[in-house]
C-alpha cells in the first residue's frame, strides 16, 4: 500500500508541469569585435579602452565590423545596438587609429545620451544621424 501511495506520488510528480519562474540572463555592456585586419584589431583595442571607462553602459552593446577593399583599404562600421553610428576609412598606409577611435567613442557617447534623454522623455524620435 505504501508503495503504490510513494509510486503514484512520484509519477504525478513527473506528469504534473513544473511551474519555475525562468528569469532571462541578459548581457550588456559589450564590444564585440569582427574586425579583420591590423588597423581594425588597433582601432577595436583603443574603442574597448574608452568603452572600459564609461560608466551606465548596461543596456548597451557595440559591434565593430570590417568591410576589406583589396586595392583601397578597409571601411569600419561601429553598431550600437544594431544602429550604426560611425563609419570610417583606413587606406593602405599608417593611420590616425587612436584619433578615430576617440572621435568614434565622443559620437557614443552622444548617441548613448540621445537614447537614454529619450528614453527619459517618452520621446521615440529618430536617433540616427544619418552616418
Amino acid at each position: 500500500m505504501v508503495k503504490k501511495l510513494i509510486l503514484t506520488a512520484l509519477l504525478l510528480s513527473l506528469v504534473w508541469p513544473v511551474m519555475a519562474k525562468e528569469d532571462d540572463i541578459e548581457i550588456s555592456g559589450l564590444v564585440i569585435d569582427r574586425t579583420l585586419t591590423r588597423f581594425g584589431k588597433d582601432f577595436g583595442f583603443y574603442y574597448s579602452g574608452y568603452w572600459r571607462d564609461l560608466p551606465f553602459t548596461q543596456g548597451f552593446n557595440v559591434t565593430l565590423y570590417e568591410t576589406v577593399f583589396p586595392q583601397a583599404g578597409t571601411r569600419l562600421t561601429l553598431e550600437v545596438n544594431g544602429t550604426a553610428i560611425y563609419r570610417t576609412h583606413f587606406g593602405r598606409r599608417a593611420n590616425p587609429i587612436k584619433e578615430r577611435a576617440e572621435q568614434a567613442i565622443l559620437l557614443t557617447i552622444d548617441y548613448i545620451a540621445t537614447v537614454r534623454a529619450n528614453a527619459i522623455t517618452g520621446e521615440f524620435a529618430d536617433t540616427s544621424d544619418g552616418y
